[in-house]
């Protein structure tokens, strides 16, 4: 492809093809976070009450990212993603201290 047209279709099928998987990037996010909650209740790694509010933060999450992408036609605007994220990041850490505290049922 040592034409400029070649690059450019290469170019756009490249982008075309990463943004389904960027919307995709904060739904696996999601479900991870639920796995690992799941885990820590399996394992009892987790009271009932840490467990509740855990559920409750990620809840609000997927609220927020439902609210979001009905504004925005089912997608989520680069500005969005990045405060998803960033709760994302606050809540990982969360559920990471609250398995590790040695608290235990």
């Amino acid at each position: 492809m040592k034409s400029p047209f070649g690059k450019t279709v290469a170019a756009v099928l490249a982008i075309g093809l990463a943004a389904p998987a960027l919307a995709g990037e904060v739904d696996r996010r999601q479900a991870n976070q639920q796995a690992r909650i799941a885990e820590g209740v399996e394992s009892g790694q987790l009271t009932p009450a840490e467990t509740a509010r855990l559920e409750r933060k990620e809840a609000r999450i997927r609220r927020e990212i439902r609210r979001d992408r009905a504004v925005n036609g089912g997608t989520l605007t680069p500005a969005e993603k990045a405060k998803i994220n960033r709760e994302e990041n606050r809540t990982s850490r969360q559920i990471y201290r609250a398995k590790h505290d040695d608290r235990h049922l």
